[in-house]
C-alpha cells in the first residue's frame, strides 16, 4: 500500500506537469457565454475535442456562471476551473437523453484526464428537479418509473431519472483536484471501473436531495483520497462492486471530513465482486445520521484485508457496523474476514444526529434505545478475523420504550434478518446499548471501553455463536442490568483485564 500511495503522487505531478505545459484553450473563445442562462455544453466539446485533436490540452473555465448540458471528457484533456469559475447544470431533464440521465460530465475509456482548479461544478438539483417532477407528470420523459420506499414512506424519482454530476467509466490515470462540486441531484461523483485515480482537496457540499453520494468507487483499483471534505446527504465515502468478476484493491483514503445523512465511510451495499487492500486513516465524522464506519457484503462479495484506523465521529448514529448477509440468494454469501479498525473514538447521541439538515435521513417509524456497534454475519457463514483495537465509544444513553425489561434470555429472539438491507438498525431494538457480535469466528477486542451518559438498562455486551473471542484490557464503564457480558453459545474465549462493574458470578453470564 505504501507503493500505491507513492505512485499516485508521482503520478499526480507527472501528469499535472504534462498537462499544464501543453497548450491551453479558453472555453470562451469557442462561445462559451457566462451569463448563466445560455446552455454552453457545444461550445465546451468544442473546446474539448480540440485539445484531444492536437493530442492534449487545458480546457480553461474562466470566472464566470457557464451553463453547460452534458460534456464528454476526452483522454489527455485537463478541464481546469479558475477561481470563480462555475459549472453550472443545465435545469432542463431532456439535456440529459430521454431515457436514463447521462451525467453532466462523463468519461469512457479516456486515459490521463484531469479536472482541477478553484472553481465550482453545480448540480443545480432544485431547479433540474422541478423539471423532472414537470417532465413525469406531462409525460415528456420515456421511462417515467417513481420509486417508493415503504419502510420510510418516501417517494422519489428513480435513480435513474437523476442525472449525476461525473461519470468516468472504465477510464485510467485520473486526477482529480481543488474542485468544489456541490447541489447534485443523485450520485455525486461515480468511478467505474477506473485504475490509477488521485483524489485530492475536494469539497462536495450536496444535501439537496436523496442518494447525494460524495463519491462512489466501483470496482477501481489504485485509487489516493486525500484532504477532502463531504457534506452530504448520503454516504460520505462509498465504495462498491457491481461486477462479480472484479474488485475494489488497492484503495487509500486519509485527511478526510466526512458529514453524512447515511453512513460516512461505507464497503457496500452493492457488493457482488469484492475488496481488498483497504487503508483508511485519518478520518474526521460529524452530524452523521447512520455508522461512520460500515463494512456491508451481502450480494457474494469478499472483505478482506481493510485497515481502519484514526478515527473520530461526533454526533454520529453508530460507530461501527460489520455485515455479512446474504441479500442476494442466487449466489453463496461472501467472505468477511482480516479486517483491523483501531484509535477509533467515537460520540453516539439519542436524538436524530442529522436532525436540522436539508435532506436528513429517514426516521426508524418505532420507539427505540441508541443502537450498539454490531458485528454479524449469518448461520453457518461467519466473519472472520476482526480486530477492534483502542476503541472508545460513549453512548448518550436514554429511557427505555415503555416499560420493558431487557434479560439475558432476550439474546435468542433476535432476528436474523439474512437478506435484509444491511443497516445498523436492521435487528430492531436489541438487548445491549454497547456492543453486539453474533456468528463469528476469530474476535480480537483489545483496550475497548463503552459507556453511557444517563441511563440504559439493557446489557452492555452480546455475544452469540462464536468460536474464537479474546477480550483484552476490555472496560465496561458502569451499568444498570447484569449481567454486563453474556456468552451465548461461545468457544474458545479468552478474559484478560476486565475493568467491569460486580463480581465475576454476577458480570458475566456463560450459556
Amino acid at each position: 500500500m505504501k507503493n500505491t500511495g507513492l505512485l499516485c503522487v508521482v503520478m499526480l505531478m507527472l501528469l499535472s506537469a504534462k498537462l499544464t505545459a501543453q497548450k491551453s484553450y479558453l472555453i470562451t473563445d469557442f462561445g462559451a457565454k457566462p451569463d448563466g442562462i445560455t446552455n454552453n455544453a457545444d461550445a465546451i466539446q468544442k473546446a474539448i475535442d480540440a485539445a484531444s485533436s492536437i493530442g492534449g490540452a487545458r480546457v480553461i473555465v474562466p470566472a464566470g456562471d457557464f451553463m453547460t448540458g452534458v460534456i464528454r471528457l476526452k483522454s489527455k484533456v485537463e478541464l481546469h476551473l479558475d477561481k470563480g469559475a462555475k459549472l453550472i447544470a443545465s435545469p432542463n431533464r431532456l439535456d440529459y437523453g430521454p431515457k436514463k440521465a447521462s451525467a453532466l460530465i462523463v468519461a469512457d475509456y479516456a486515459n490521463h484526464i484531469a479536472i482541477t482548479g478553484k472553481g465550482t461544478i453545480d448540480g443545480n438539483a432544485v431547479n433540474l428537479l422541478a423539471d423532472i417532477y414537470r417532465q413525469l407528470n406531462n409525460g415528456t420523459l420515456e421511462d417515467s418509473e417513481w420509486k417508493t420506499y415503504n419502510e420510510w414512506h418516501q417517494i422519489r424519482p428513480a435513480e435513474k431519472n437523476r442525472p449525476h454530476i461525473i461519470d468516468f467509466t472504465d477510464c485510467k490515470d485520473i486526477v482529480i483536484k481543488n474542485i468544489t462540486l456541490k447541489n447534485g441531484l443523485c450520485w455525486i461523483q461515480d468511478y467505474s471501473g477506473c485504475k490509477h485515480i488521485v483524489i485530492d482537496s475536494i469539497n462536495v457540499e450536496s444535501n439537496t436531495f436523496l442518494n447525494n453520494d460524495g463519491v462512489d468507487l466501483d470496482d477501481c483499483k489504485d485509487v489516493k483520497l486525500t484532504n477532502s471534505s463531504f457534506n452530504v446527504a448520503d454516504d460520505g465515502i462509498c465504495l462498491k462492486s457491481y461486477n462479480a468478476k472484479s474488485c475494489c484493491d488497492h484503495i487509500y483514503i486519509a485527511n478526510c471530513r466526512i458529514r453524512s445523512s447515511a453512513s460516512a465511510f461505507k464497503l457496500g451495499t452493492a457488493s457482488r465482486g469484492g475488496f481488498k487492500h483497504i487503508i483508511v486513516k485519518n478520518i474526521q465524522v460529524y452530524d452523521t445520521f447512520r455508522s461512520a464506519i460500515a463494512l456491508e457484503t451481502v450480494d457474494g462479495a469478499f472483505i478482506e484485508d481493510i485497515t481502519i484506523s484514526d478515527v473520530t465521529a461526533k454526533n454520529t448514529g453508530n460507530a461501527i457496523f460489520i455485515r455479512r448477509g446474504q441479500r442476494n440468494t442466487k449466489v453463496s454469501p461472501g467472505v468477511l474476514k482480516a479486517i483491523t479498525i483501531s484509535n477509533l473514538k467515537a460520540e453516539i447521541p439519542a436524538g436524530k444526529p442529522d436532525a436540522g439538515y436539508p435532506m436528513e435521513g429517514p426516521s426508524e417509524l418505532y420507539q427505540h434505545h441508541v443502537f450498539p456497534a454490531s458485528i454479524t454475519g449469518i448461520p453457518g457463514y461467519p466473519v472472520k478475523g476482526i480486530t477492534l483495537k483502542n476503541i472508545e465509544i460513549t453512548y448518550e444513553g436514554s429511557a427505555e420504550p415503555g416499560s420493558k425489561e431487557y434479560n439475558a434470555d432476550e439474546i435468542k429472539n433476535i432476528p436474523e434478518k439474512t437478506g435484509n438491507y444491511p443497516e445498523f438498525s436492521m435487528f430492531g431494538e436489541l438487548p445491549f446499548w454497547g456492543l453486539y457480535i453474533r456468528h463469528a469466528e476469530g474476535i480480537s477486542l483489545t483496550d475497548i471501553k463503552l459507556s453511557y451518559l444517563k441511563r440504559d438498562k439493557r446489557i452492555a455486551c452480546g455475544f452469540d455463536d462464536i468460536t474464537g473471542v479474546s477480550l483484552t484490557h476490555f472496560n465496561i464503564a458502569k451499568t444498570e442490568n447484569y449481567p454486563v457480558l453474556l456468552f451465548n453459545n461461545v468457544k474458545d474465549k479468552v478474559l484478560k483485564d476486565l475493568r467491569i462493574p460486580g463480581d465475576t458470578n454476577t458480570a458475566i453470564q456463560v450459556r
